[in-house]
């Protein structure tokens, strides 16, 4: 981009014609580059971003949790999985459309740990969104200047990849992404 003055000084506009002017005749060049610009700053992705996988919440009590989940509402629940390298145990309860994912603490050093130390009641931890690509969809959201929670992906419940965006670069929203 080069700035009005610049512009009207190397196209031989004098700025004494007026600012209405000089600004029509920027403004026609910007509408004859403009679809370049379009196709420049398109938001085309190597990737595909699919369907809403899960909501997680981390619970104060799974026990409680799964009680009200299967017993009051009536919905199909998983067994308790542990996750010591993500330092939670997990159990999901399966719904029509999508899934929601229980989160208790698993150890001391469990990230669950310190959410339900700021929230004693619990609450939504995280939303998780499939990709048809996890690598190429890390590497294009970190080109936007997305922060990640880690280096690399790694191996999530589902025995998937998955790689975790800073809710700061979010709206405020932890997000997840699922290889599909």
């Amino acid at each position: 981009l080069v700035r009005v003055d610049e512009y009207e000084r190397s196209s031989g506009i004098n700025a004494e014609y007026g600012h209405r002017r000089n600004m029509n005749t920027l403004g026609r060049l910007i509408c004859r580059r403009l679809p370049t610009l379009v196709r420049l700053g398109s938001s085309y992705t190597p990737w595909n971003l699919g369907i809403l996988n899960h909501t997680a919440i981390a619970v104060p009590d799974l026990d409680a949790s799964i009680h009200f989940y299967r017993d009051v509402l009536g919905a199909a629940v998983s067994p308790p999985e542990d996750l010591p390298d993500h330092g939670v145990t997990v159990v999901f309860v399966e719904l029509p459309n999508t899934k929601i994912e229980l989160l208790h603490p698993l150890g001391e050093g469990s990230p669950i740990a310190g959410f339900l130390a700021k929230n004693r009641a619990g609450g939504i931890h995280h939303v998780c969104l499939e990709v048809d690509n996890i690598e190429a969809a890390v590497r294009d959201v970190r080109a936007k200047g997305i922060r990640t929670l880690s280096a690399e992906t790694r191996i999530g419940a589902h025995g998937k990849l998955v790689m975790f965006l800073h809710p700061k670069d979010c709206g405020g929203v932890l997000m997840e992404l699922e290889q599909k």
